[in-house]
């Protein structure tokens, strides 16, 4: 959401910050007869097409609000064919049919446009007031997009979408951000809180074990009981990060900053405490559980996943200063793989394992001081099988995105066996083999492509929904 129509559009028709716009245009408006500031300049410049759009805004007759201007980008894959015009405005209104901003054939909806400035997306700007002066129902708007866009997949042999993730770490927001850099940190408040609450998450074993490590990390906590004096929820913050003249802490609950940092999600983590142990020990547990998750079913796996998480977050927080950084960096690559798509639950049998790991890892410091260098060798290499296994298992499930972030982690992880002494990794010579085809072995051929046909309203010629990314 924002608050200037016209800056906006001097963005979106101008020649770019990051990458280069090329020939900007309208490819489709609230109403078709709308001249474009990009090829027709003399009929209407940016502020008359500012103007026009806001119109219904500046007649409202009471509060109007505050970020008034919606704005969505919608692109193509990678390797899609390049859509023509018409193309992207059959896209262009199934979005904001689907989003509520303007459905087919309502006259009073609110004013939008489709901006085109590269072959692969377009920009679809609205104004949050109605004709009529009602206010627009925009609530799961963008799910709603993301239905409609299988229709397109489907009709016109575009790549897929990964199934909807609602489960995506919270991210800074622009005024996060700010904030962070008018102080000169490197990440936000919330990037940090995230990480500390994470990790200890990962390695306690009851609430008060929990709430310990929080504040033993330096965490401002604030605990949230019941009448009984049940602890129900809890929030962090950071010192030094305040808010309305320094008056007050900036709080930020648990699941505020990823939905599997809630305090029932919390507890899910929770198992017997590990004795003693040392990188050996965690080494075999490693290895074992991703041979346990290589033959995990979708429920298990996404509770071995999740786990798996954990211990590369406690891998980067014990990791000896020569290869912390890169765990570090593949824990954070690997956070979106440790979420299954729509799964919860945090079951799993090669989860035992990996819970003991990271437990166990609590004494790697002292193994490592020990001369253990071989022992960290091992135990990465042992956490990119798993890693390579977790790729795996979102590959099974159609999990692209989690699939890739596992992919990343992977590389990082190689990169810091390296760095702790392995031998770079030398692509496997090419072989080729002579087969003939046996009726029921080898790979199925490809299956018949389906989709959800477009729906078409009686007496309209109706575009069918749109793809978004």
């Amino acid at each position: 959401m924002g608050e200037d129509t016209y800056e906006l559009l001097e963005y979106l028709f101008g020649p770019g910050k990051r990458d280069e716009h090329t020939d900007p245009h309208l490819v489709t408006a609230w109403d078709p007869d709308v001249p474009c500031p990009g090829r027709q300049a003399e009929r209407m410049d940016l502020g008359e097409l500012a103007d026009l759009l806001d119109a219904p805004v500046q007649a409202l007759r009471g509060l109007r609000p505050a970020k008034h201007v919606w704005h969505v980008s919608v692109r193509n894959a990678p390797g899609d064919r390049v859509l023509s015009d018409a193309e992207w405005g059959q896209v262009a209104a199934a979005m904001v049919d689907a989003a509520g901003i303007a459905l087919y054939g309502d006259e009073q909806a609110c004013r939008w446009i489709a901006v085109r400035h590269a072959p692969d997306h377009i920009h679809i700007v609205a104004t949050l007031a109605r004709v009529d002066g009602r206010q627009p129902r925009l609530r799961g708007d963008i799910l709603a997009m993301h239905a409609a866009a299988r229709g397109f997949e489907a009709r016109w042999g575009l790549t897929a979408m990964s199934p909807q993730d609602r489960t995506a770490v919270r991210r800074p927001s622009t005024g996060e951000v700010a904030k962070a850099d008018r102080r000169g940190l490197v990440e936000t408040a919330r990037q940090s809180l995230q990480r500390t609450v994470r990790t200890a998450a990962a390695l306690a074993g009851t609430d008060t074990d929990f709430l310990d490590r929080l504040r033993d990390a330096g965490l401002r906590v604030r605990e949230r009981r019941d009448e009984a004096r049940v602890l129900v929820g809890y929030a962090v913050a950071l010192p030094g990060d305040r808010a309305d003249g320094g008056s007050r802490p900036v709080w930020f609950s648990g699941g505020s900053l990823a939905y599997d940092l809630s305090l029932p999600r919390v507890r899910e983590r929770y198992g017997p405490a590990v004795g003693p142990a040392d990188w050996r020990s965690a080494e075999h547990l490693v290895r074992e559980a991703a041979v346990v998750l290589g033959r995990s079913g979708r429920a298990e796996g996404a509770g071995d996943v999740a786990a798996l998480g954990d211990l590369l977050v406690a891998c980067a927080a014990h990791s000896p200063a020569a290869v912390r950084e890169r765990l570090a960096a593949a824990a954070d690559a690997f956070e979106q793989a440790g979420r299954a798509p729509g799964e919860r639950s945090l079951e799993g049998r090669a989860r035992a394992g990996w819970r003991a790991s990271a437990r166990a890892l609590e004494w790697a410091p002292r193994t490592a001081r020990g001369g253990g260098a071989a022992v960290v060798l091992t135990l990465l290499l042992a956490l990119v099988e798993a890693v390579e296994a977790a790729r795996l298992w979102h590959e099974a499930q159609q999990y692209r995105a989690q699939a890739k972030a596992a992919a990343e982690a992977g590389a990082l992880l190689r990169q810091a066996a390296v760095a702790a002494g392995a031998p770079p990794a030398r692509p496997a010579p090419a072989r080729t083999a002579r087969t003939s085809r046996v009726a029921g072995r080898g790979p199925a051929g490809p299956g018949a492509v389906t989709g959800v046909p477009p729906r078409t309203p009686p007496g309209r010629d109706r575009p069918g929904p749109g793809k978004s990314r």
